[in-house]
Order: structure tokens, then sequence, then C-alpha cells
């Protein structure tokens, strides 16, 4: 990390999955003078089971799928740097980026390519029990339940997949969701309906987790099958996520009420020389990696034509 102290660079693209990769790609093809700063290479894309939808791959775990970004974001002359960014401030013309060993590095320009972070159930055990039990990252943690019962909480793409990813391994799969159908794509709600160790437990809310040294028991909020309780070895949560906004408060960029920050068609926020690109952004209704990277292009090429004029 310290070849990058007080260094300057063009632009600084904060986050390192989809959108941040594509971005420095794009930009080493303007050559722009860039650093990729990400807690996680990959992001949340790298966290799915299996990717079957992004144009011209066959079927691959998402942390191939990244690899394959990173590998060619460094090919192509991006610097990347694992590392948390834990402020950020405006400089004269350039921004203050701080990270948390306390180096420095000087941007004239930023996109931030935060992604969402995973919503936690806010239920009695789940910080408890996280890292004995409770998960939020089935691609990860899957193999550790072999032979076992185990829990998946939501009802999107997210979910559905991370159960059917977890019949490979587990006995026996329980599918809960709050409301009394899923949201998911509908071809994962067939699969995941086909498969015999998936039991689904629809309108029903998880209150409670509980165990001793291991998560053992997920209290639930109505009776299921005569049972207040499921015995389990694991619960998966996935809820959701919501926007990493947290870095662009203090900047002044402007959130939607979802706090989403909002950007134009060309992916510019209202800061002059800020921009946004994929899930953390209002523009993207539909949250794909497809999206995001189409996302990530734009925001270069807005980058390069800010930079060019300055």
């Amino acid at each position: 990390m310290a070849e990058h102290k007080n260094q300057i660079y063009d632009l600084v693209i904060i986050g390192a999955g989809a959108a941040g990769l594509a971005a420095a790609i794009y930009a080493s093809r303007y050559k722009i003078n860039h650093l990729v700063i990400g807690q996680k290479v990959g992001g949340l894309a790298g966290w799915a089971p299996l990717i079957e939808n992004y144009p011209g791959y066959q079927p691959l775990p998402g942390q191939e799928l990244m690899k394959r970004f990173l590998e060619q974001a460094k090919s192509l002359g991006s610097n990347i740097l694992e590392g948390e960014v834990i402020e950020m401030k405006k400089s004269r013309n350039n921004f203050l980026v701080t990270i948390r060993n306390q180096q420095k590095i000087i941007g004239r320009s930023l996109i931030f390519a935060t992604g969402t972070e995973r919503q936690k159930l806010n239920v009695p055990g789940e910080d408890e029990f996280w890292g004995r039990g409770v998960t939020y990252c089935a691609t990860c943690d899957a193999p550790l339940y072999k032979g076992k019962i185990v829990a998946v909480v939501g009802g999107g793409d997210s979910a559905l997949t991370s159960a059917l990813l977890l019949t490979e391994y587990a006995k026996k799969v329980y599918l809960i969701h709050r409301r009394d159908q899923f949201r998911g794509q509908v071809v994962w709600q067939e699969r995941a309906m086909a498969n015999s160790k998936i039991e689904k437990v629809l309108s029903t809310n998880i209150i409670e987790i509980k165990g001793e040294e291991m998560v053992q028991q997920i209290v639930l909020d109505k009776p299921y099958q005569g049972l207040s309780s499921l015995e389990v070895n694991g619960l998966f949560v996935e809820i959701g996520s919501t926007p990493s906004v947290y870095l662009v408060k203090n900047l002044g960029v402007a959130l939607d009420e979802k706090q989403y920050i909002i950007v134009d068609n060309n992916c510019r926020t209202n800061l002059s020389g800020v921009f946004a690109a994929g899930d953390v952004t209002n523009q993207t209704h539909l949250k794909q990696i497809l999206t995001a990277a189409s996302q990530g292009a734009v925001a270069a090429y807005s980058c390069y034509h800010y930079l060019t004029k300055k």
C-alpha cells in the first residue's frame, strides 16, 4: 500500500465490484491514471452461487466471473488496492481519500461504485451467532453444512439460488419468506419448488435465533406444522441489501429518498468531478452484474470528458 501513499491520481474508483472494475477497464482504455480501492474485490457479485445471465458466458460462479473482471482490469494496467476508505474530503480542486491505516490518496475525480451491503434480520441471537451458524454468503459457507439441516430466509433471487446451492450439501433446506409468494425470477422459483430437499415456509418471520456454541434453533412468529421453532444447524440470511453511501454524505452528494446516489444518464452526480455507478445509484432498478458493468463504463467515459475539459 505504501506505493500509493500521497500519490495524485486523475481518478480514484471506490469499490471493486462489477461497476468499479468495469470503470477501471474503460479508464485504462481512455488512458486515465487511476486507482481502484475496494474492501472486497468482486463485491456482492462475487458471492453469487451461479451466474447464468451474463452475455457471452456459460453458467459460472460469481467468484469466477469477478476474477475474470479483475484479471482483465489488471492486464490493461489498472492499479487495484484492497483496503477500506474511511473518509473523503474536498481539498481545493481535488479529493482527499483516507484509508483505514491513515494513508491518504489524492484524486482529481471520483467514481463511487460502492454497491450495497447485506441487510440483517435484527433479531435476538443474530449477532451472537454470526460466524457460528448465521451467515450471509451461501457461496462461501455452503460446503460447511454437508449432511446437515439449514434454513434460508428471503424471497428474491439470492435466497432462491442460495437454497438451490445448499441442496448440493445439506440434507434439508427450509426456505422461509415473510410473504405468501416468492419474488425472484420465475426460473429460480420453478427450480426451487421442483427440488425435493427444499421445504418452503411462507408468510412467516424468524423472531429469534437460539443455540449454545452454534445455531440450533430458529423461532418463528407463527407455528409451522404445529412447531413454533425449527431445529437447524445453520441460517443463511438473504433478505436484500441497502446502498453503501456513508462515504458520500460528507461530500454533499445528493441521495434519493431510499438513500441511493442520484445520477443522470451520464452517471454524473450533483458534484463536479464526482460520478457513481452500479447498485449504489438510483438508475439501476434492475440490479444485475450486466447493468452495473454498463454504468461503470459510462461513468469512466463521463469522467474522461470531465478531465479533458478540466
